[in-house]
């Protein structure tokens, strides 16, 4: 797929990650539809920036919990291009043990209703012009956390609910591919620890010590964190050239979910191996 003059509606478009996949799109040449909630400094600038870059930009204040305002966010997206060619599934709203402490039911329900259930609203919502384009492509974003849970150096960061809600995505995930093919491609990235998601730029981060956000290094196969360039390629990648990949999932993390083992030097023979024949 050819990005110029396509339309992209681009969850969470506004801030962190979502923001540099925003600018990364316009910069392309795609028209963009960035719903936005909460933030308002971070979304004006964002606004502005995107703005100048689109030729079309409509940026609509959607929360996405609510089923009513996304069937509204949809109806002005099909009034202004008539179709949607990129959906880049990108809102959630965690909640770090380090910031939050122990859960409280407010907190389950905010990341069930953001991580999982708005993204559900929006696909079916979405799906009818989604298959109004010739090719179309969507990228769910999760996390690493649905895979590793509150375990070792990330359970400060990623909490049960959290884990829980995205391990629900891999699902969703299947589940739409189906319901998509042939002519729509769906596909997930799962995230490990990034700049500006779960690593350095994020509140969690910081309220980590020196040691505990090297624990998360450590563990991590390549030694550090991710970089939000490194994010902007691969969903590029599932868009523009993964032209024969659906329901599939690539998991981004530098290694984390392996864990620190390493694999050790193999051993000396200590006997030949002998094959009879008869």
């Amino acid at each position: 797929m050819q990005i110029a003059q396509k339309t992209a509606l681009v969850l969470g478009g506004t801030r962190g990650i979502g923001k540099a996949l925003s600018i990364a799109l316009a910069e392309q040449g795609a028209n963009l539809i960035t719903p936005y909630y909460d933030w308002p400094d971070d979304t004006k600038q964002t606004i502005a920036v995107l703005d100048k870059l689109c030729s079309k930009h409509l940026p609509i204040r959607t929360d996405l919990r609510d089923p009513e305002a996304v069937k509204n966010l949809i109806r002005q997206s099909k009034e202004t291009f008539g179709a949607i060619d990129i959906l880049i599934n990108n809102i959630e709203r965690g909640g770090m043990p380090i910031i939050h402490g122990p859960y409280t039911p407010e907190q389950w329900a905010l990341e069930f209703d953001t991580t999982v259930k708005a993204k559900w609203w929006v696909f079916n919502e979405a799906l009818p012009l989604l298959k109004k384009s010739p090719e179309a492509a969507v990228v769910n974003i999760s996390s690493i956390a649905g895979k590793v849970g509150r375990s070792g150096p990330a359970a400060l960061i990623f909490n049960d609910g959290y884990a829980a809600a995205n391990r629900a995505i891999s699902s969703l995930t299947e589940t739409w591919s189906r319901m998509a093919a042939p002519t729509i491609r769906v596909n997930e990235l799962m995230l490990g620890f990034f700049k500006e998601r779960h690593a350095e730029g994020t509140r969690g981060w910081d309220l980590l010590s020196k040691k505990q956000q090297e624990a998360i290094k450590d563990h991590t196969l390549l030694g550090r964190t991710g970089d939000l360039q490194e994010i902007i390629k691969t969903v590029f990648f599932l868009i523009n050239d993964a032209t024969f990949m659906t329901g599939s999932c690539i998991c981004l993390d530098g290694g984390y979910s392996l864990g620190h083992d390493g694999a050790p030097v193999m051993p000396s023979a200590q006997d030949n191996l002998e094959i009879f024949t008869t």
